[in-house]
């Protein structure tokens, strides 16, 4: 589970976003057409009701439903699409601080290794550890070049592993402890830490989950001071 750390950092990055995106939303869409799509289709679900006894009149409200609810969506892909890629960038990186903790020590972790250009049924790679034990033999799987251990963290303050192959060596740090570290590091050789979730009420929720429901009350919350329409 998370620490105090984790949860407030990420609730003042998830509130920070959605202010951000607020004035990305209103530079970029037609802020006047999107009021004009709202006020479309409000009258036609009120068609609904005054007309629930014409069938026609209730064809005619169905049809300019759909086609007010496809203009506001077109008018929302534009700045959806500006917004896009530097939050998939930033939610990249925030999972590797908020999706996984580190070890706890004394605590089991399975390390994988992708191994190419040797033979795997010929060669045994070996792995050793600082601060880490290595608790397992290796276990080779040859078609997807793939090499599997399990190691124990022994070290409250951290460690590092050391792959030797065929002549070449391959260096991994271990996070030990709490508080705020980076996991996802994209290297061959791979320790894998284990999920971290937010408790709420006794319910495990996803990072994820917070982060939108928290940026999605700041964006409600301020679209009146910033002059933007959903």
């Amino acid at each position: 589970m998370w620490t105090a750390v984790h949860f407030w950092s990420l609730t003042a990055i998830a509130a920070a976003s959605g202010i951000a995106m607020l004035p990305a939303f209103r530079r970029f869409s037609d802020q006047e057409r999107i009021r004009l799509a709202k006020r479309k289709i409000w009258a036609h679900l009120y068609e609904f009701r005054l007309f629930a006894d014409d069938p026609a009149l209730l064809v005619r409200a169905q049809k300019g439903l759909l086609r007010w609810n496809a203009r506001y969506l077109g008018l929302m892909l534009r700045p959806t699409a500006v917004v896009l890629l530097p939050m998939a960038a930033l939610l990249f990186y925030l999972d590797g601080v908020y999706g996984h903790r580190p070890l706890r020590s004394g605590e089991s972790a399975t390390v994988s290794a992708k191994i190419e250009g040797v033979d795997l049924r010929q060669v045994l790679p070996t792995l050793s550890g600082d601060g880490v034990t290595v608790e397992t033999p290796a276990v080779r799987i040859p078609e997807r070049h793939q090499v599997y251990w399990r190691v124990r963290a022994t070290n409250p303050a951290g460690g590092a592993l050391l792959l030797r192959v065929a002549g070449q060596s391959l260096h991994q740090r271990v996070r030990v402890g709490a508080g705020l570290q980076y996991l996802a590091e994209w290297r061959n050789l791979q320790v894998s830490y284990p999920s971290a979730n937010l408790d709420i009420f006794g319910f495990g929720v996803h990072w994820l989950g917070w982060f939108f429901i928290v940026s999605s009350i700041a964006m409600l919350a301020l679209r009146k001071r910033f002059h933007v329409t959903f």
